[in-house]
């Protein structure tokens, strides 16, 4: 049972938990705007008030193409919001913490093998290299 309290509290789990929490409530709200506001402000150029009422029927079946169309723009501006205001940032923000690693080995001329930068005979081959300069 210390195993599985242990697994349950660790950071991980709970930031991730909390991090479903908060996707699902984000993807409420965004549901919530496109139906009150993105969709009537699309009914106005197109003069279909609500995309949620739109179907259409084959041997009394009613397909309701509408509500796929809400779900759609739904996901087309929270993947929108996602990128511009959370991935493109947070990228450009890594790429100014990340250095650039400066490599710590480099080929032999003779057999082509990786050997240290400050090696004066390969390893592999055990032909005499000029030592690089650091």
């Amino acid at each position: 049972m210390e195993g599985f309290k242990k697994f349950l509290f660790q950071g991980n789990l709970v930031q991730l938990a909390v991090a479903v929490v908060i996707g699902t409530v984000f993807a409420n709200l965004i549901t919530a705007f496109t139906e009150g506001f993105i969709t009537p402000l699309i009914g106005i150029f197109g003069g279909i008030p609500t995309f949620a009422d739109l179907y259409f029927e084959i041997n009394g079946s009613r397909f309701m193409y509408g509500t796929f169309v809400d779900a759609l723009v739904s996901f087309l501006i929270t993947a929108a919001v996602l990128y511009f205001l959370v991935v493109l940032p947070l990228g450009k923000l890594m790429q100014r913490f990340v250095k650039a690693e400066e490599a710590t080995t480099r080929p032999c001329p003779y057999c082509c093998s990786e050997i240290d930068k400050k090696a004066i005979r390969c390893s592999h081959c055990t032909s005499e290299v000029a030592a690089e300069t650091v």
